[in-house]
């Protein structure tokens, strides 16, 4: 079975060598390896030409934005299963995309995800927060729970069968995404109990201006999919997140 992994960058020069270099080391064979840069000016194309010859697709264009450059890796993609991994991330270990895969497969699945940890901007080895998001319950997206996307591996036929990311979506068209997948058109997902991707803190959706442009972005979420909006999830998803925190002081 083959893996398209898409990395979105734009002006990523002091983080994309490790992305690259991280999907590059997987042990798993059969991986396509896509990048779609936003047009960069800081030498991240000079990063890319570094490892042109193993990089199977690689445009550089001025996009709408992270989500409209999601769509054209999962456009130009050939593989039976697609991932996404940003250039300010990384997979855990070597063996990431070789046991989702597997995982797939074994349990006839539709997609997959996993854990994922927080770590410094400046220091990549120093975790902030764990994400545990455990196995999904139906309903589960109407109490805060959200699956962490860098970990969201999932059949392309899905995409062709429900859709694309909506680029209306500045900060929340994973959720969105992910919404319409799991919770309105119950796609079967599985869950490894296994810290799958490490994320550099930051990043738009971080800032108070992005969390309430996220909110009004969910809100609607909801509504465009024709499920009800529950009045308690901005209360829930923060204790979920305290949460997280705790779990992390405890590893």
């Amino acid at each position: 079975m083959s893996v398209s992994i898409i990395t979105t960058c734009f002006n990523s020069a002091e983080t994309v060598e490790d992305t690259i270099r991280s999907i590059l080391s997987q042990d798993y064979k059969d991986i396509e390896y896509i990048v779609v840069d936003g047009g960069s000016t800081d030498g991240t194309l000079d990063i890319l030409s570094k490892y042109r010859s193993q990089i199977h697709r690689c445009i550089s264009e001025p996009d709408n934005g992270t989500f409209d450059a999601m769509n054209k890796g999962i456009k130009l993609s050939t593989g039976d299963i697609i991932a996404t991994l940003n250039s300010d991330d990384v997979y855990a270990d070597r063996s990431v995309v070789d046991e989702m895969v597997e995982f797939i497969e074994n349990h006839n699945l539709d997609a997959a995800y996993g854990d994922l940890v927080y770590v410094g901007r400046n220091k990549s080895d120093r975790v902030t927060r764990l994400w545990k998001p455990g196995e999904y319950k139906r309903g589960a997206f109407y109490c805060g729970w959200v699956i962490p996307h860098p970990t969201f591996f999932c059949r392309k036929c899905l995409f062709e069968r429900y859709g694309f990311f909506n680029t209306k979506y500045n900060v929340a068209a994973d959720f969105e995404l992910m919404l319409r997948f799991i919770e309105k058109h119950q796609i079967k997902v599985g869950y490894v109990p296994k810290t799958l991707v490490r994320m550099r803190t930051g990043g738009k959706a971080n800032t108070i201006r992005g969390i309430i442009r996220g909110n009004r972005e969910i809100i609607d979420a909801f509504r465009l999919n024709g499920l009800r909006f529950p009045l308690e999830f901005f209360w829930r998803k923060p204790v979920l997140k305290v949460s997280q925190l705790l779990k992390k002081r405890a590893t």
